[in-house]
């Protein structure tokens, strides 16, 4: 999740980057795989991560490059965009979350 004026760029920006992973979607399998290969007492939770430091830009910039890169985006679009958050960063308005699924289970 990140704040940004123009959300459907960063969405497209977002899938984009996530295209690159071989399983993008992974965290929301992980209840269903487990019980499939025949675990018990499967449980999922999600931690999130918030980040409001300006130093999190560079996580932004490596977003920004595969959705322009892929042609997802134009170069323009993707350096306004980057421009945006620099300049969100700088008035103290960034925001960025990241949630990580956790799974468990017994055999």
């Amino acid at each position: 999740m990140i704040d940004s004026d123009d959300a459907a760029l960063t969405r497209t920006s977002v899938q984009a980057h996530a295209d690159l992973l071989g399983t993008p979607r992974a965290g929301r399998q992980y209840r269903s795989l487990l019980l499939a290969d025949g675990f018990d007492d499967v449980t999922v939770e999600v931690h999130t991560s918030v980040f409001t430091d300006p130093a999190m830009l560079s996580l932004l910039a490596r977003l920004a490059e595969p959705a322009c890169a892929s042609g997802a985006v134009g170069r323009d679009q993707a350096d306004e965009w980057r421009a945006e958050q620099r300049r969100r960063a700088e008035a103290g308005r960034f925001l960025a979350a990241i949630p990580c699924f956790v799974a468990s289970a017994s055999a």
